[in-house]
């Protein structure tokens, strides 16, 4: 029984942003231990790669999920996979780096679409699929720059600081549907988004500097930790935000 609390046999997984990175990471994490996965991405090719990574208990969907007509594609995939669905990690991100005056709607409405929409709706859609397991879990993969400030702009900013507002909201009003939503904030990850900022070795030198821990994270310091929120043994555990940071959060970035 103890065994069981930290394993997720038997459980059903849709992770969207599935293919590289820190999705990647939360795809093998849950496999291992035990999960039936969908992964989501927009490129063909990489949920190929990805796939002959994992030939057992994994789906994979092609489908932007920033627009309505790729957070419908999920909603049909799961129902036509499974019953009902244990878990949802909304992990697909993007983001423009630029000084927010220079920004365009259409670049502001990109980035909230991928980031904040996305989540919101999938949450929405997927929700009775969720209720029906009874035990269901949505994960909000954040970040630091919505804890405090970071040099990733504004509008990257304001998406993760509102998801981690939305994680306290579902948490309060889905518990009696025995729904738990939990999110998780990383710091720098080394994945290839973050490798085009990292490649400036003064930015990446400041970004060291200012962890206590004097290391970049790996992107399965991330998946375990989703993991476990999703786990037997993390039950009691909904609303809360999990820094994945090396100890970032405690000195904050300057401006």
């Amino acid at each position: 029984m103890a065994q069981n609390r930290w394993l997720l046999t038997g459980k059903k997984a849709v992770v969207t942003g599935g293919s590289k990175g820190i999705g990647e990471a939360i795809v093998a994490e849950f496999i291992a231990l035990g999960a039936e996965v969908l992964a989501v991405a927009r490129k063909p090719e990489d949920l190929d790669k990805l796939h002959q990574q994992h030939p057992e208990r994994l789906s994979t969907l092609i489908a932007d999920v920033s627009t309505t007509e790729g957070r419908s594609k999920v909603l049909e995939a799961v129902q036509e996979l499974w019953t009902d669905l244990d878990i949802l990690v909304n992990n697909v991100g993007t983001n423009i780096r630029k000084p927010t005056a220079d920004y365009t709607s259409e670049e502001y409405d990109f980035v909230m679409n991928t980031n904040l929409r996305s989540a919101f709706d999938l949450n929405r859609l997927l929700y009775p699929e969720l209720k029906k397991c009874g035990q269901g879990n949505i994960i909000h993969v954040t970040s630091v720059a919505g804890l405090t400030h970071v040099r990733t702009g504004s509008i990257y900013g304001m998406t993760k600081a509102a998801l981690t507002q939305l994680t306290k909201n579902l948490a309060a009003e889905w518990a009696l549907d025995g729904i738990r939503v939990n999110a998780v904030a990383p710091w720098y990850i080394s994945t290839p988004l973050a490798q085009t900022v990292l490649k400036n070795k003064d930015y990446a030198d400041a970004v060291i500097g200012r962890t206590p821990m004097q290391q970049i994270g790996k992107p399965e310091d991330v998946s375990a930790a989703v993991a476990f929120l999703c786990m037997p043994a993390a039950a009691y555990i909904t609303g809360q935000t999990l820094a994945v940071d090396g100890g970032f959060t405690v000195n904050g970035f300057q401006p």
